[in-house]
């Protein structure tokens, strides 16, 4: 039944289009009908009751989730009069306020204020009930208009029109479902300086300046996402300005159903040439007027968590309310001695997001962001608010958001004239702070919380990366390319060899490669930043105003020549003064107490840090810091390690007549040049020469100490002319004199004569090293001599020496245990498996010989060689005959 004395029923129409959604009992669904009325009649350009209606929704659904604790439904239906908007409950019996008689609820009370308010706002409005659910529904009338007029606002004098351009452009892009630009019109193109097949196919988020913040969405992905947005950012121009423009964004599908995005853009001051228009607050002794004015209408609909778009609404809403040109609103910093710019309208761009601005900037109440305060002319009061100097705003109220006593931000409207606001406007916009700053701090608050979890995912992968390598060239690289463009557009680092060094730019990197090097190029030609150990960040304005005064020079260079286009030199200049034209900070660079560099992070012009993000980019600085020292202190010690290395290897191989010679040598480990196998082949006397291979026991820098005793013990003892066993004999000793430090070895030595009828005398004495094999012509292999006990075992040793002669075409091969007990699972290569690729080799060079052998061993096994091999080869070259 229909409750007396309530209209139950329109007048007849014809429903045109119809939309439905249905709400679980929780406290968010009241945010989320909002969201879907509001969404719902804009696209149904129903832009002139959208905020009755959404202010009725939001009551009557708060009665039904809230209040009587059950699902809501809600129905919107268009017609050529209006919209109706049906809300059903599932809890009948609940008592309602009657009229007919009886009087309606108190307006402080809760329970039946929707209903007041339908009475209030709604053209006609009801109940009806059925035995599962009650419908409250409101109709809402278009007003009257001409044939033809959708919406209309009243004759204007020419001086309160909106100021625009001669010619007003509104660029269209259109938009993929992937986010790239498939249409770029002729206003786009004079607007950003991108002709259309520059930008078609890249994605918008190239061009758009949207915030980022690690662990929080950009927010363009999902603006392009929804069926219709309207806001402010800012176009990335092809001379590296960033232009704040007003965007409308449609939603759109082909007639093959393929959606795309209608992206309308002008400029920021232009933005009333797209901005929906505002209805006026309704004028009504018998509704509550609170409730119609257009502050408490947004008061209710932005999502809480939506930081920035909450911030964005209050501040037009708010210029809105008071009639300005522009206002602002800032966050406080936890320590509340700054507030934070985090949404403007109407002020220029070097007055955007995430400039920092003292809380207390005067000793009287007026200078002090924590009271009210209305200034009448700042022409009067130079430097009163900080914010507006040089914006041409006259008047000026400012109000504080505060929470439980505690100042979380600032609110502020102002206006191009003086004298335009009072104490009354003050009171207005401080009762709407009030009824905003809860919002604001808890959707703050949420944004912090995602910020910090993104930070310390951004640090744990920071970490990750810098620990995975000691490569200092590689850790400037990655230092860089994890600040831009996540916490910076560009970033440069210094380094500081040590303390009497003056700091060097080793690395720079832009998000735009194109800006590299005009940004190298710029910073190379400034002093760099002082090397202060002073932790946290610090503005640097040096690499701003070089950058300005070379753009003024060239422009005065210019502008001296003869008319005509810009050059390409101005174009650049002006480009990379807009790339440093933002905020710039240095980070030191601190190590085991020593600044060794400086990690400088830059915005673009009129760009600013946010304190959350310097505070990420100080933390990252003392990873970075620790791992470039750690590159470093690698590097010093692995320059010294190859050096005394290379030390241990033979300078060079000697010619020897009528003898080819050739060594290949490889040391197990990474970094390690030398190892416990050894080579040498050195000059004894005239026509005589000596030649070693040996083998100490184990690898690395130990064996390798013995390698070195041994190299240069046997040419010291070969050149006072002792015999090849006399030479081992007393090197024996040397090594046992070693103590605890000794290790065994394995010794092939020998000295080479050649002879004048071209063959070669060898006396060779093998201890205990792996025997030498000769390749005779005919392709047999046989050992070139016997089996001898090592070195560095027993103190008395007794060696003899054997002697054999090489003719022409023979190759004496020597190699150390790293060839022979080269394994894949079970197999090895062995003496009997070398002597089988040996004898391959007939009539190669001695470089060839020992190429096959390697190439041998290599292929023998996937796995890499896990111990030392040398390689010596020796052949005898035919005599050359003349056909």
């Amino acid at each position: 039944m229909a409750e007396p004395g309530v209209e139950t029923r329109t007048r007849s129409s014809v429903i045109t289009a119809r939309a439905a959604a249905s709400f679980d009992p929780v406290g968010r669904s009241v945010a989320t009908a909002r969201a879907f009325v509001r969404d719902t009649l804009q696209g149904w350009g129903y832009a002139d009751v959208v905020d009755d209606a959404v202010v009725l929704t939001s009551e009557l659904v708060t009665n039904a989730v809230i209040h009587a604790g059950t699902a809501a439904d809600v129905l919107c239906l268009r017609s050529e009069h209006g919209i109706r908007v049906e809300v059903a409950d599932r809890y009948p019996e609940r008592e309602i306020p009657l009229q007919g008689g009886r009087t309606l609820a108190h307006p402080d009370r809760e329970n039946g204020r929707g209903l007041l308010l339908c009475a209030a706002l709604a053209t006609r409005w009801g109940v009806e009930y059925t035995p599962t659910q009650k419908h409250v529904w409101f109709q809402l009338d278009l007003p009257e208009r001409p044939i033809g007029t959708r919406s209309a606002g009243p004759v204007l004098p020419d001086a309160l029109l909106p100021v625009a351009e001669s010619r007003v452009r509104v660029a269209v892009a259109q938009i993929d479902r992937d986010g790239a630009i498939t249409a770029w019109n002729e206003d786009a193109e004079e607007l950003f300086g991108y002709a259309a097949e520059k930008v078609t196919g890249k994605p918008l988020g190239d061009l758009a300046a949207w915030p980022h913040t690690p662990g929080i969405g950009t927010g363009l992905a999902e603006a392009l996402q929804l069926s219709r947005w309207e806001g402010s950012y800012g176009i990335r121009c092809a001379d590296g300005r960033v232009i704040p423009v007003y965007a409308s964004h449609l939603r759109v599908r082909d007639a093959e159903g393929e959606p795309s995005t209608v992206c309308l853009l002008v400029r920021e001051y232009e933005r009333a040439v797209l901005q929906t228009p505002q209805r006026p607050a309704v004028s009504d002794s018998g509704a509550d007027n609170r409730s119609a004015d257009p502050f408490e209408v947004f008061i209710g609909s932005p999502a809480p968590d939506d930081l920035d778009g909450l911030l964005q609404r209050t501040v037009e809403r708010a210029r809105d309310m008071l009639d300005g040109d522009s206002a602002f609103l800032l966050l406080a910093t936890d320590d509340e001695t700054e507030l934070e710019v985090r949404a403007t309208t109407g002020l220029p761009s070097a007055r955007q997001r995430f400039a920092r601005v003292p809380v207390e900037t005067g000793a009287s109440r007026y200078g002090s962001a924590r009271m009210p305060a209305v200034h009448e002319d700042l022409a009067a009061v130079p430097g009163a608010v900080p914010l507006l100097e040089g914006t041409g705003m006259r008047s000026v109220v400012t109000v504080p958001l505060k929470v439980e006593g505690r100042l979380t931000g600032s609110l502020g409207v102002a206006a191009e004239s003086a004298n335009r606001y009072s104490n009354e406007e003050a009171l207005r916009l401080q009762f709407a702070a009030d009824r905003i700053a809860l919002a604001v701090e808890s959707a703050r608050l949420g944004e912090l919380e995602r910020l910090r979890r993104g930070s310390l995912s951004f640090l744990v992968e920071a970490s990750d990366l810098l620990a995975g390598t000691l490569d200092r060239d590689q850790t400037l690289a990655l230092m860089a390319q994890m600040t831009v463009p996540t916490l910076a557009t560009w970033c440069a680092v210094y380094t500081i060899a040590d303390q009497a060094s003056d700091p060097y730019l080793s690395y720079v990197l832009h998000e735009d490669e194109d800006r590299i090097d005009g940004l190298k190029a710029l910073l190379s030609s400034i002093a760099p930043p002082d090397p202060v150990p002073t932790p946290g960040a610090r503005v640097w304005t040096a690499p701003a105003e070089a950058a300005h005064r070379a753009a003024l020079s060239t422009s005065m260079r210019e502008l001296g020549g003869v008319a005509g286009p810009l050059s390409a030199g101005i174009d650049s200049t002006l480009a990379t003064a807009a790339v440093v034209g933002g905020e710039t900070v240095v980070l030191p660079l601190v190590a085991r107490n020593r600044v060794i560099g400086m990690l400088t992070l830059g915005k673009p012009s009129d760009d600013h840090f946010r304190q959350e993000i310097l505070e990420l980019a100080e933390d990252l600085s003392r990873r970075a810091a620790l791992a470039l020292d750690n590159a470093r202190l690698y590097s010093e010690r692995m320059a010294i390690s190859q050096s005394l290395q290379r030390s241990l290897l033979p300078p060079g191989l000697p010619d020897i007549p009528g003898v080819e010679v050739d060594v290949i040598y490889r040391a197990a480990g990474e970094g390690n040049e030398v190892g416990g196998d050894f080579y040498d082949l050195f000059p004894i006397r005239d026509n005589a020469y000596g030649f070693a291979i040996g083998d100490v026991c184990g690898t690395g820098p130990e064996a390798a100490a013995v390698t070195g005793l041994a190299r240069h013990a046997l040419r010291l003892l070969a050149r006072e002319g002792f015999g090849g066993p006399a030479v081992l004999e007393r090197l024996n000793a040397a090594i046992l004199d070693e103590g605890a430090r000794s290790r065994f070895l394995t010794l092939l030595y020998g000295e080479l004569r050649p002879q004048e009828d071209g063959s070669a005398h060898l006396k060779v004495v093998c201890a205990g090293h792996p025997l030498p094999l000769r390749l005779r012509q005919d392709g047999t292999v046989v050992p070139a001599a016997d089996p001898q006990p090592l070195l560095g075992v027993l103190e008395d040793l007794e060696l003899y020496e054997q002697t054999i002669t090489l003719d022409p075409g023979d190759v004496l091969l020597c190699v150390t245990d790293g060839v022979t007990e080269r394994r894949e699972g079970t197999r090895m290569l062995g003496d009997d498996g070398l002597a089988e690729v040996l004898k391959t080799c007939t009539g190669l060079t001695a470089g060839a010989v020992s190429a096959r052998i390697l190439r041998a061993v290599e292929r023998f096994a996937q796995e890499p060689a896990s111990d030392d091999m040398a390689i010596l080869a020796m052949r005898i070259p035919e005599p050359f005959t003349q056909d």
